[in-house]
């Protein structure tokens, strides 16, 4: 019995120099009921994006109006695409053995983890950072901790959310901000201690 990513909670270093931001988009909340219908990733070297992942995935089931309406995604855009199983391991392999940042990351990881174990018996298990969470210990202030909200809030653009790409950008524009409210020094201390987030 494979572990879910949702129940690892191990120490790593919350400022890594390298790492991969994920994003998907689904048909729905329900991971053993919904589908992915794209698959983005950036990855990044000491800020800097280097490569990008984004592949639209055909669901086997119904793509509701309302999913079409908030992504943008439409059942023609997705006529064409590859099922799951051709692309999740390519996905996976993307992502490597990199730290993988997101925004309430759980959500994205349980669908990643139960297709990979559905198609190939793979778990996903790298370890992960959730912007959500620095959100509620660095920005306690805010009413709402939506990725857009936390974007306004330090000015970044937030037109085209909800597709894969931008919200990864988003998201790491966002992360790169939790950032700099620390000092190089910081940085150092709370890698050396390997803190939770």
């Amino acid at each position: 019995m494979h572990s879910s990513p949702i129940s690892r909670d191990k120490s790593l270093k919350l400022f890594p120099n390298s790492y991969v931001v994920l994003d998907i988009e689904t048909t729905g909340f329900n991971p053993k009921e919904h589908e992915i219908i794209e698959l983005s990733a950036l990855k990044a070297e000491n800020g800097v994006i280097i490569d990008e992942f984004s592949k639209l995935v055909k669901p086997v089931g119904y793509l509701s109006s309302y999913i079409s309406n908030l992504t943008g995604i439409t059942i023609d855009m997705l006529q064409n695409a590859p099922f799951i199983k051709e692309t999740i391991l390519d996905f996976k392999e993307f992502c490597a053995n990199y730290i993988v940042i997101g925004h309430n990351i759980n959500f994205d990881l349980s669908f990643i983890n139960t297709q990979l174990i559905k198609n190939y018996d793979i778990p996903f298990t790298n370890d992960y950072i959730d912007t959500l969470k620095l959100a509620r210990k660095y920005l306690p202030q805010l009413p709402s901790r939506k990725l857009a909200a936390i974007a306004e809030y330090f000015g970044l653009d937030t037109t085209g959310m909800h597709r894969g790409l931008k919200d990864c950008m988003v998201t790491n524009l966002c992360y790169q901000k939790f950032i700099q409210l620390h000092s190089p020094e910081q940085h150092n201390q709370i890698n050396a201690l390997g803190l939770k987030f």
